[in-house]
């Protein structure tokens, strides 16, 4: 298993104020969340998590926002939060973080309208961040596409740096892959995975990414991870 743990940092620009408040808001929800008896979570995933088949129904439009702060379990919060501490620092310093904000809830609810278009009449709540973080990916990749991303490969403990564009390019790959595989599934939901989710959200960064590099074009400039940390 291959994690990232670091990235080359954009040289001045805005603080990255709403991307980190967003780790430490999900972090509370979830240990929230933990606090909760198995009957409790059961409700509150229920009544905050989106749900396609309510949502197509006129019922409960705000969990699409919602949705977006809960998590199932310790391993889906801090894969996403990972991935969302490392990329989406460099989107908002270049951009700020009003409009950061934006393109990340926008993000997610687009990544979440994808997901209730292949699963219409689901009655599984769909919760977590990735949908929006997968906008973020997208983005970065356009944007930062030769940042060099500090990886830890879990298995030999090793750390290495590859180029942005092999990292992401993989991974939604990956996404791609997946998602195909369950459009021929009897049970599409039968992974967990909200595949189209990250898909579509990814698809939306992208699409932002090059209209942000157009009007951003000569806002910043990569610092090495060396340079960084002098």
């Amino acid at each position: 298993m291959i994690l990232p743990i670091g990235d080359d940092q954009v040289q001045g620009g805005h603080r990255p104020i709403f991307a980190y408040s967003l780790i430490a808001i999900n972090s509370l929800v979830f240990l929230y969340e933990f606090s909760l008896s198995h009957e409790l979570v059961e409700k509150f995933i229920l009544g905050y998590g989106a749900i396609p088949d309510e949502i197509l129904n006129g019922q409960d439009y705000y969990t699409l926002i919602t949705s977006m702060f809960l998590h199932g379990g310790w391993f889906h919060i801090i894969g996403n939060m990972l991935f969302l501490w490392v990329f989406a620092d460099n989107i908002e310093a270049v951009i700020g973080s009003f409009n950061f904000i934006i393109f990340y809830l926008f993000g997610g609810i687009i990544a979440s309208v994808i997901h209730i278009f292949f699963n219409p009449y689901s009655e599984i709540p769909m919760v977590g961040a990735s949908g929006a973080i997968s906008a973020v990916l997208g983005a970065y990749l356009i944007m930062f596409p030769a940042s060099r991303i500090k990886v830890l490969l879990i298995i030999f403990f090793a750390v290495f740096y590859v180029p942005a564009i092999f990292f992401l390019g993989i991974w939604i790959v990956q996404n791609i892959i997946a998602g195909i595989g369950v459009l021929n599934d009897q049970a599409p939901e039968s992974s967990g995975v909200a595949w189209w989710a990250h898909i579509g959200g990814f698809a939306f960064g992208v699409i932002i990414g090059f209209i942000i590099r157009s009007f951003y074009k000569n806002r910043y400039r990569y610092v090495s991870q060396e340079e960084h940390n002098v």
